[in-house]
C-alpha cells in the first residue's frame, strides 16, 4: 500500500508497504513513519493519506481512507501550514483560531446536506529535520470526500451552460448561502472549482476558508489569500470588512462564467468597473437583472441576503415594477438599459494605442489645414477641438471600427494631401508631421493610461 508523507518539501513523500495491502493488516497496523523524514504517516492513529490532490499558499489536501470504518470510507485530508515567520503568540492564536472554525464547520456541514461533514481537527507536533531541537506544528482537518466532479471542469468538458441549468445551480447555492450566512459565516471563496456535482447529482459547496482564515488572523494582515482573484469584490480584495452580498457577487461571477464560458477578466472592464456578459448570451430579463444587481461595486447597493435574491426570482413582476419606479429597499434597483450601438467594449493596450496614433494623425493634418487657411486662431482652435471630440467620441463607442483605422487614414490623407500640396506643403512634411502628431498622441494616452493606474491604486479602485 502506498501512504503519501504529510510534511512539507519532504524529499521523498511516496511511501510503500506491501504488508499493508491487506485490510484486516491495514485496520490493526501500529503507526508508520516516513522513510525519508520520519513524520507519522497514520494520521490522528486513523486517517492514511494515500494521493495528493491540491497545493495551494497555505494549505495541502490528500485523499485519505478511514481505517477506523468498515468500508475504510475515503475522506479529504487538509493540511495547514503555518509561517515560518510566526511568533509563539501568533501560533498559538493560530490554533485557537483553527478550533474555532472547526467548530463552525461541524455544525454547518453537519445540519446541511449540500456541505460536505467535519469529521476531525487535530494538530501535529513533529521534529524538525534542519533544527532537531525545534519542534514544527501542523493542524489538519478531515472532512467528507464528494466524488465527482466540480463545475470548473464541467465547463471545460462541455462548454457553456443553459440558463435553465444555471437556475439550478442558482437556487441550489442560494439555499446552501442562505443556511451558512443564518449562522453567521461568509464562505469567501465562491467559484466554479469549489462547486461540486456529486455523481449522483446533488451539488456542493465546498471549501469554506478556514485555513485560509487561520492564517490571515493570526498575521493580522488585510484578507489577501482569502479570495479568488475575479470573482470577489472591491471590498474583499482591499481587505475590507466582508458581507453577505460579498458572497452573492462572487456567485453572481460564478454563474456568468457558467453562462459565457469566459474567464472572469474577459467580462469586465476593470477601468469603468463595468461588467460586459450579457453580449455573449441569451437570458431572461429576471436572471439578467438580479445578477447584475448582485455584481453592482457597492454592497449596500446589492441584495443584502440570500432571501431576497431567491423573492427577486420568485417575484418577476416586481422586477419589471422597479425599472419604472423602484420603491424604498427594493430587492432590485436595475440600472438604465445601456443602448447596443452605445455599449463600451473593452479594449486591449494594442487598440487603445492604434486610436491614439490615428486621433493624432489625423489631427496633425487638420491642424496643418486649418491653420494655413485661418491662422492660429480660436477659431482653429476650435474647430481642431470639435475634430477631436468627433474622433474620441468615434474611438469610445466603436463607431469607427479599429481594424479599419489604416484605411480611412490613408483615404484623409489622400484628400488633404491635395490642398496641402496647393498651398506649399511637401509630402515628406505632411507625412512626418502627422507622424510627429500620431506618435504625440500614443505618448499623452501612455501617460495618461500610467497616472491613471496608479492613481486608482493610490485610491484603491
Amino acid at each position: 500500500m502506498e501512504i503519501h508523507c504529510t510534511r512539507p518539501h519532504c524529499p521523498r513523500p511516496q511511501n510503500f508497504f506491501a504488508e499493508l495491502d491487506q485490510k484486516a493488516t491495514l485496520q490493526t497496523a501500529q503507526q508508520r513513519y516516513c522513510t525519508a523524514c520520519g513524520i507519522p504517516l497514520i494520521l490522528g492513529g486513523r486517517y492514511i493519506p494515500t494521493q495528493l490532490l491540491s497545493q495551494g499558499g497555505f494549505s495541502t489536501t490528500f485523499l485519505a481512507r478511514d481505517r477506523h470504518t468498515p468500508l475504510m470510507r475515503y475522506c479529504v485530508v487538509k493540511q495547514f501550514q503555518p509561517s515560518d515567520q510566526l511568533s509563539p503568540v501568533e501560533l498559538a492564536k493560530a490554533q485557537e483560531l483553527f478550533e474555532q472554525e472547526a467548530e463552525v464547520l461541524e455544525k454547518l456541514g453537519n445540519n446541511h446536506p449540500q456541505i460536505p461533514n467535519l469529521y476531525a481537527f487535530f494538530p501535529l507536533s513533529v521534529t524538525n529535520l534542519i533544527k532537531p531541537d525545534t519542534q514544527d506544528q501542523f493542524f489538519y482537518l478531515v472532512q467528507e470526500f464528494i466524488n465527482g466532479q466540480d463545475l470548473a471542469e464541467e465547463l471545460k468538458t462541455k462548454g457553456t451552460f443553459s440558463e435553465t441549468e444555471v437556475m439550478e445551480i442558482f437556487r441550489e447555492m442560494l439555499d446552501v448561502l442562505k443556511f451558512v450566512h443564518e449562522h453567521d459565516s461568509i464562505h469567501r471563496d465562491i467559484k466554479p472549482s469549489n462547486i461540486m456535482r456529486h455523481r449522483n447529482g446533488r451539488l456542493y459547496l465546498l471549501d469554506f476558508g478556514a485555513v485560509k482564515q487561520v492564517a490571515t488572523s493570526a498575521k493580522k494582515t488585510s484578507s489577501t489569500g482569502i479570495y479568488t482573484p475575479g470573482y470577489a469584490p472591491r471590498e474583499q480584495m482591499q481587505g475590507q470588512k466582508v458581507f453577505q452580498s460579498s458572497d452573492l457577487y462572487a456567485l453572481a461571477v460564478t454563474l456568468i462564467v457558467l453562462l459565457t464560458g469566459k474567464e472572469p477578466q474577459d467580462l469586465r472592464d476593470f477601468h469603468s468597473n463595468i461588467w460586459h456578459w450579457r453580449q455573449y448570451t441569451q437570458v431572461s430579463d429576471t436572471l439578467t437583472n438580479v445578477l447584475d444587481q448582485m455584481l453592482l461595486e457597492t454592497p449596500s447597493e446589492r441584495f443584502q441576503s440570500a432571501q431576497e435574491v431567491i423573492d427577486a426570482l420568485n417575484s418577476p413582476s416586481v422586477l419589471s415594477q422597479t425599472q419604472t419606479s423602484p420603491p424604498p429597499h427594493s430587492p432590485i434597483s436595475p440600472s438604465p438599459p445601456i443602448s447596443k450601438s452605445l455599449a463600451i467594449q473593452p479594449r486591449s493596450l494594442s487598440e487603445i494605442f492604434a486610436e491614439a496614433a490615428f486621433i493624432g494623425f489625423e489631427c496633425g493634418l487638420l491642424f496643418m489645414l486649418f491653420k494655413q487657411f485661418l491662422g492660429f486662431s480660436g477659431i482653429t482652435v476650435g474647430l481642431l477641438g470639435m475634430a477631436i471630440g468627433g474622433l474620441v467620441y468615434g474611438q469610445y463607442y466603436h463607431r469607427l471600427k479599429t481594424n479599419k483605422l489604416l484605411t480611412i487614414s490613408g483615404i484623409s490623407l489622400a484628400v488633404l494631401l491635395i490642398p496641402l500640396l496647393m498651398i506649399g506643403w511637401s509630402i515628406l512634411e505632411v507625412v512626418i508631421t502627422g507622424g510627429i502628431a500620431a506618435a504625440s498622441a500614443i505618448a499623452i494616452t501612455a501617460l495618461f493610461r500610467l497616472m491613471y493606474l496608479l492613481l486608482s491604486r493610490l485610491l484603491g479602485r
